[in-house]
């Protein structure tokens, strides 16, 4: 007997959905807002007895050492116990360390509470950009990626503006209150876990079909019989087949077959943290002030001449802005693409940052205002790109079997990059001061040259069309004449690709077996290289004027086909 249908359906159901899992999102959005500004406060310092830098610096690191160890330890509970029980877990250590941080009696304790509540945030950064891609429909995939985003921007905002207002409770509860709404939040979404469906890609993945038919049918809002259903059922079923022919799961399988998504999933994380976020969002509202007491590295704020609780007022107003720059990225994504998003933020970031480290460096009288404006349009330009997108950029390039072991990857590659951007910029601000900003412009500079030349458009492909984008499969070599043959016949490749995704469904949900065994990668030419060295070989040759080789995947012809259906 089929699943029952859930109350919410159709696109009802997926807004629903995709909203409340931006908790997630929010939860460690406002953790790593929060902490920054209660340190600061007079009746913490005066709790923990004046503490020092290094104790000061560990209560603030240890939390992203938790979330890079669960970041990849979360892989192998998200293939084994599902996404849903994941992120249910991630909640819970969420919570529990949450508790240890409010109700805390001295240093220990702290230290122990932030590295259980990190532990949470790693599951959960990890787990829910998977959970969000693989449930939504490749036309507005960006749109509800970008969204996610906006949850975590808010959990930011609101921890600043949170922070200021508690700045004025003379009593412990000053900084206990702030960490305390964090616990409400986790408990909020563990209970909502289990009304969740469950993806139905892992569904699929792990043999129950029935359950993963009706979890199509109920997002798409359509009968368990309809043709839509069935298509986009087959399409995954087809999928899971061909991946399991080969079995191994492993991450040196993962490195051997996917070795350019990791990269490229690893660098979008990784120059997320580069390209300054975090020199602006933590510094701007003093965090660094309390890792050097004798002699407080310049703060982007107070170097500019807005001290103590103004400092904070103004980051809280250009957290609106940064609130602001998140909500064109959930159209602009899909109309526009994620390679023109993430191109024009690094431009415009690395002149925003070089700005602010000219006008400190001149220090005018309008220095403090240029900064404000430089930061409010680094913010926003953040926002609408290096943002959300390498949030989703991940999950949707790599592979179902190794889906969860790409983003583990990639997500523990933010968190590490965080930690360093945390422990050196008050030694660089210190060291290098006003050079600083330049620096991390030199870091958006490199991600644009990375972008342009590395990074393939991922707009409107489905998940498991994503192979026929990179080649980066293995084939056959007994096989190249047939491929060759459907290359050059237009109607033999519709018919292939056609047949790829429609499959057969046999009643009672059973897959015929005229499904293939093993997946291959989209034919190419003999003469085109579509690794990472070859992509950028083909993006220098078109800057040289010089014609790169052609590439006739079955995804181009379907781009092609997708801009003639726009164009009419």
């Amino acid at each position: 007997m089929p699943p029952k249908q859930r109350g919410l359906r159709g696109n009802s159901l997926l807004y629903t959905v995709s909203v409340f899992i931006s908790i997630g999102v929010w939860l460690f959005g406002y953790d790593q807002g929060v902490m920054s500004g209660v340190i600061t406060g007079p009746y913490f310092k005066a709790y923990f007895n004046q503490p020092s830098s290094t104790q000061i610096g560990n209560m603030v690191a240890v939390l992203e050492i938790g979330a890079f160890i669960t970041s990849l330890a979360a892989a192998t509970l998200a293939d084994k116990l599902g996404r849903r029980m994941t992120m249910r877990l991630g909640a819970v250590f969420f919570s529990i360390g949450g508790c240890f941080q409010t109700f805390c009696n001295g240093y220990a304790v702290m230290v122990f509470g932030r590295f259980v509540s990190g532990c949470g945030v790693g599951m959960l950064s990890m787990i829910v950009p998977i959970y969000q891609a693989e449930i939504s429909p490749a036309d507005h995939r960006g749109f509800l990626g970008a969204l996610e985003f906006t949850g975590n921007i808010v959990g930011y905002s609101s921890s600043v503006w949170i922070d200021y207002a508690c700045s004025y409770i003379e009593s412990d509860w000053s900084w206990r209150l702030p960490l305390s709404i964090q616990v409400i939040g986790g408990i909020v979404l563990c209970m909502g876990s289990f009304v969740c469906p469950e993806s139905p890609r892992y569904l699929i993945d792990t043999d129950q079909d029935t359950e993963g038919l009706q979890v199509i049918a109920d997002f798409q809002g359509r009968d368990l019989d309809d043709e839509k259903v069935q298509e986009e059922y087959n399409e995954i079923r087809d999928g899971v087949l061909a991946d399991r022919a080969v079995g191994d799961r492993s991450y040196k399988a993962l490195w051997t077959r996917y070795r350019g998504r990791v990269l490229i999933a690893m660098s979008s994380q990784l120059f997320a943290q580069l390209n300054g976020i975090n020199v602006i969002s933590y510094y701007a509202r003093g965090y660094s002030s309390v890792l050097s007491d004798a002699n407080p590295p310049a703060l982007v704020f107070e170097q500019a001449g807005w001290i103590g609780r103004d400092a904070i007022l103004m980051t809280g107003i250009n957290s609106l802005f940064y609130v602001t720059s998140s909500i064109p990225p959930w159209w602009l994504t899909d109309l526009a693409g994620r390679r023109p998003i993430l191109l024009c933020g690094s431009i415009a970031m690395a002149l925003a940052l070089t700005a602010t480290g000219y006008w400190i460096y001149i220090d005018q009288a309008i220095t403090p205002n240029a900064v404000v404006v430089c930061v409010v349009v680094y913010n926003f330009a953040f926002g609408m790109s290096w943002g959300p997108i390498p949030w989703l950029y991940p999950p949707e390039i790599m592979p179902l079997p190794f889906r969860a072991k790409g983003v583990s990857l990639s997500t523990a590659t933010n968190w590490l990059a965080n930690y360093w951007v945390g422990v050196t910029t008050p030694l660089f601000q210190e060291l290098i001061g006003w050079r600083l900003y330049p620096m991390h412009a030199f870091f958006c500079v490199v991600s644009f040259i990375l972008v342009y030349f590395l990074y393939p458009e991922t707009r409107g492909v489905p998940l498991e069309e994503m192979d026929k984008l990179f080649g980066d499969e293995s084939t056959d070599d007994d096989d190249d004449d047939d491929d060759d043959d459907i290359m050059s016949d237009p109607e033999a490749q519709s018919e292939t690709e056609t047949s790829s995704l429609v499959g057969s469904l046999r009643p009672g949900g059973s897959v015929s077996s005229t499904l293939p065994l093993s997946r291959r990668g989209s034919p190419m030419p003999a003469r085109a290289d579509n690794s990472l060295f070859g992509r950028m070989h083909d993006a220098f040759d078109g800057l040289m004027g010089r014609r790169p080789p052609r590439r006739d995947s079955v995804s181009r012809g379907r781009y092609n086909a997708i801009a003639a259906d726009d164009n009419q």
